[in-house]
């Protein structure tokens, strides 16, 4: 608790009212019919010795594909979780293993921030692909294509990941700025200091996957900061 109030102190600057840290149990949100998925396929099982959710392509051509998490408001605060993310069986050429976290779920899914993981890209020979290794999006005004044309690097950097293996993924959110951590590191990956949804943007939390990907969500916490 800590570390990451030191966390929040550095990177908010305004730390005085954090809350207390939630841990999630995803397997009993399955049981109490709390996870609802959209576009996406979802089931329980251990992977790698570890207790979590399955969640795969439904198959739908769109980029809508996540496990919306009900009663999770969200606006500002720190998300933490273990994650993997691999091409599934019959994915297309292209695929990478998409997998990451949508925030501000608006309530028709019509509208959200996320920030994902591209495994398949970190240890490619190709300098360009490796760049591309995580990106923010913001849903549905900007695609990560329209972000890398319009501001090339500014929204994707560089992490080493393996695809199929379980990622530490911190992602801190304040007004209109995220900072994401990658396994255990203090400095982050990636910053952005102007998502796209604007500082009073709120809504759900949601276990975002690409096309074509298998990925594995697990020891899922959330802390809330006030307004």
């Amino acid at each position: 608790m800590k570390r990451i109030h030191q966390l929040v102190l550095i990177f908010l600057a305004s730390a005085t009212g954090l809350l207390a840290q939630t841990e999630i149990d995803l397997s009993k949100l399955n049981k109490d019919n709390k996870l609802i998925p959209v576009n996406a396929e979802m089931s329980l099982e251990k992977y790698y010795g570890v207790k979590s959710l399955k969640v795969v392509d439904a198959g739908v051509d769109t980029s809508l594909k996540f496990i919306k998490i009900l009663d999770s408001d969200f606006k500002d605060g720190i998300i933490e979780l273990e994650l993997s993310g691999k091409p599934g069986l019959n994915a297309y050429e292209q695929a990478r293993g998409f997998v990451g976290i949508a925030f501000r779920i608006n309530d028709d899914n019509s509208k959200f921030e996320c920030i994902y993981l591209r495994p398949g890209n970190a240890r490619a020979d190709d300098q360009v692909r490796r760049n591309h290794s995580v990106q923010y999006i913001s849903y549905p005004e900007y695609p990560w294509h329209r972000l890398r044309k319009e501001n090339p690097k500014m929204y994707e950097s560089y992490v080493d990941l393996v695809p199929g293996e379980w990622t530490k993924v911190k992602i801190a959110v304040r007004d209109d700025k995220a900072r994401l951590y990658v396994h255990g590191q203090s400095q982050p990956t990636l910053i952005v200091n102007d998502l796209k949804l604007g500082k009073d943007a709120s809504g759900s939390i949601g276990l975002w996957i690409g096309p074509g990907t298998e990925a594995h969500f697990s020891n899922l916490k959330v802390t809330l900061l006030p307004d």
